[in-house]
């Protein structure tokens, strides 16, 4: 049995006490106060309630009684009275708790629908792994191109240094794979310090070599980003 239940069943008990009650006040005001009450009632209610007073007023110990019983009736209306505005209390208690679940279902249901869109964004176009170099655009350092030599069983399994391989053309050596072309540009300068004169930087995008103005727009903004960092 819920709250507003005992509420309503507390209420539908008080109205045959609060109706009692009435009626022993009505005699009472008959007994003791005369004309003023009987000019609110008809011929036949007057004389049905005379009839009812003078019963009581010859007979003190039934008005005793009936005095009696008001009170107690007072009593039962006091204390349900005071039970229901507890229970009063409860169910606004309730009612704010409800709607404060409520608010953080619909929170919830809100963060959810956007976790949902971001799974669906991630699904259509996924993360590049930095570690993953066959996606996206990665830079190499060429050092050379050679005829004479075949270094391409040094390839599988070998990340930093590759090549190109095609038949009738030099075989194409590469060292090094950056994600950032300037790191691959200061990767070239240190080569050609060393004496790799040749060294320059070639440009892949998803595994496949490009030219460099494919490319060009995203080296230019790194640059630009590079120069709005604050210095250390």
């Amino acid at each position: 049995m819920n709250i507003r239940h005992i509420f309503l069943t507390f209420k539908n008990e008080l109205n045959p006490i609060k109706m009692k009650t009435r009626v022993i006040l009505f005699c009472l005001a008959l007994i003791f106060s005369g004309t003023q009450v009987f000019a609110q009632l008809s011929k036949a209610e007057k004389k049905e309630w005379k009839k009812k007073a003078k019963e009581f007023k010859a007979n003190p110990e039934a008005l005793k009684s009936l005095t009696e019983e008001k009170q107690v009736a007072d009593n039962t209306v006091s204390t349900q009275t005071t039970q229901i505005k507890q229970l009063q209390s409860q169910v606004s208690d309730k009612d704010a708790k409800i709607a404060e679940l409520n608010d953080q279902i619909s929170r919830m249901r809100g963060e959810l629908t956007s976790v949902r869109a971001e799974l669906a964004a991630l699904k259509e176009a996924p993360p590049v792994n930095s570690m993953d170099f066959s996606k996206g655009v990665v830079f190499k350092v060429q050092v050379g191109a050679f005829k004479n030599k075949d270094l391409s069983k040094y390839f599988e399994n070998n990340p930093n240094f590759g090549g190109e391989v095609k038949e009738g053309e030099p075989q194409k050596i590469t060292i090094g794979i950056f994600r950032d072309y300037w790191e691959a540009d200061t990767f070239k300068k240190y080569m050609r310090d060393m004496g790799v004169k040749d060294a320059w930087i070639v440009p892949y995008k998803d595994g496949q070599r490009v030219e460099i103005k494919d490319v060009l727009e995203g080296v230019v903004a790194e640059k630009a980003e590079a120069a709005e960092k604050p210095a250390p």
